[in-house]
């Protein structure tokens, strides 16, 4: 009987057992890049399928992709690619793509990409907001180790109109022809259906109090937005997204520090640019945020007397605990020799009169965030960030300085120039450097590398006592020319000396 019903199965068993057995057409189907996306009409889809050759392949309802010339693809056969542009009424609902294959035999098979795809719909915007204290923009999805390069830094609860995603990072409508890109992880979504009504400016205000000037724009709605710090002359320029002009008049009030005739501009329709010339030669600090919907920009003014008594320093030892960042030949380590040298400075700081705020005293761990939201609670006058260098080559040797924003160049600049009395030879004062306790623009910062533990000569130098002490030195030198370049005439002086060359 059990013969029978098995005779009975097999003709219906076998076709399955066999193709199961049968090898796959479709090898491998992705998305490019790689990647869950959500993408709007005129976005591009590209795909890239490695399949059997001389084969039908098709995606969205039969539309075919092209098999690629071995020569074009490092001598693989089989690879099918399309850059498909998506058109207004395609839809995709977040899911897996799915790709479809016809062999000359007839012979078929499919697979759905590893990847989602969502297809945007134009008419219902997705809106969000940023969270958080440390949200922030990126130019782009590049990345490298010091994390994708940050368009600017935004308050919380700004709201961001959503046209794409790659990833973990969203695509962000800024205004026509502008785009940016935010974590995943410091927005939050809203409910599908909001609406993005005109966003006119009110007339604002011109202010000061004891430490800050302020500049105030009301706003319907907590728009993103972009600072820019410049230098000869230093002004600061400001663009908010989204914003068109309603400011009939700006209040200016006496008593003002830091803050020059500020004036408006309106470079795009949707761009709105507030320009603030600085009185000073060299920034002190500023921050943009929000109170409610009103945009406020403060200035801070530059202390009494610029020199290093009564000023209060901040001075980070980089690395620490867990995180014991590069290490040298001998075995000596980048957290143990930032904090030795970190030390050195507090000392000589402290010997001549300023205020010194450590990030770290001890070999424990902190992160930088946690460092940055610390510093910019405490506002120190300025920032000191002490690292040692590493290089894949022994034969790399030097010392450095880094800097973000071109307006607090002269800081690093100036501990730059003290470090080569040292006799460490010159790596470059480097600019638009991307690390985190780089970014505040709250309080000029620099960073210094102090020489290359990866090369024999300087890590030999750096374990030295003697020679911490002097690296120590050199740097507070450096604040002091700092501080005595800062006493040159800013703005006035600026406009006095173009006006001499004219």
């Amino acid at each position: 009987m059990l013969r029978l019903i098995f005779r009975c199965l097999l003709p219906i068993l076998l076709p399955a057992t066999l193709a199961a057995q049968s090898p796959r057409l479709i090898e491998k189907a992705e998305l490019v890049p790689a990647q869950d996306q959500w993408l709007m009409p005129g976005d591009r889809l590209q795909v890239r399928v490695l399949a059997l050759p001389g084969a039908r392949v098709s995606m969205l309802n039969g539309r075919p992709l092209a098999e690629m010339s071995p020569a074009l693809v490092q001598g693989q056969r089989g690879v099918y690619q399309i850059s498909y542009v998506v058109q207004p009424g395609d839809t995709l609902f977040g899911r897996p793509l799915k790709i479809s294959l016809t062999a000359p035999d007839g012979r078929r098979d499919s697979l759905l990409t590893r990847h989602t795809v969502r297809f945007l719909d134009p008419h219902q915007p997705q809106l969000a907001r940023t969270r958080g204290p440390l949200a922030y923009l990126n130019y782009g999805l590049g990345e490298d180790r010091l994390g994708g390069a940050k368009f600017g830094y935004l308050d919380s609860l700004v709201q961001l109109h959503l046209t794409g995603r790659v990833g973990n990072q969203y695509r962000v409508r800024l205004a026509e022809n502008q785009t940016a890109w935010v974590p995943q992880e410091v927005v939050r979504l809203l409910p599908p259906g909001g609406l993005l009504p005109p966003a006119l400016t009110g007339s604002w205000s011109v202010s000061g109090d004891e430490q800050f000037d302020y500049v105030r724009v009301p706003l319907p709605e907590r728009l993103p937005y972009r600072s820019q710090l410049l230098p000869e002359p230093t002004r600061l320029v400001i663009d908010v997204f989204g914003a068109t002009s309603n400011t009939n008049w700006i209040t200016q009030r006496a008593g003002l520090r830091a803050i020059g005739d500020v004036y408006y501009e309106q470079p795009q329709a949707d761009v709105f640019r507030l320009v603030i010339p600085l009185q000073h030669r060299h920034s002190w600090g500023y921050s943009v945020g929000y109170q409610g919907k009103v945009l406020i920009v403060r200035v801070r003014r530059p202390p009494e007397q610029l020199r290093l008594r009564g000023l209060t320093i901040a001075v980070d030892a980089g690395h620490g605990g867990s995180n014991p960042g590069a290490t040298g030949a001998t075995g000596a380590r980048e957290k143990d020799l930032t904090l030795a040298i970190a030390r050195q400075l507090q000392a000589s700081l402290q010997k001549q009169g300023a205020t010194v705020l450590m990030t770290r005293e001890a070999d424990v761990s902190v992160d930088n965030a946690d460092r940055i939201l610390r510093l910019r609670q405490a506002l120190p006058h300025l920032l000191v960030s002490i690292h040692v260098n590493s290089a894949g080559s022994p034969e790399v040797q030097g010392t450095a300085t880094f800097y973000r924003y071109v307006a607090f160049r002269p800081l690093s600049r100036a501990i730059y120039d003290e470090l080569l009395k040292t006799g460490l030879k010159p790596w470059g004062n480097v600019g638009a450097f991307n690390f985190g306790l780089n970014g505040p623009t709250e309080y000029p910062n620099a960073l210094v590398e102090t020489a290359f533990i990866s090369n024999p000569d300087d890590e030999r130098r750096l374990i030295d006592p003697a020679f911490q002490r002097q690296l120590a030195e050199r740097i507070a030198a450096g604040l002091k020319q700092f501080l005595k370049d800062a006493r040159q005439p800013g703005l006035r002086g600026w406009l006095k000396r173009r006006a001499a060359l004219n």
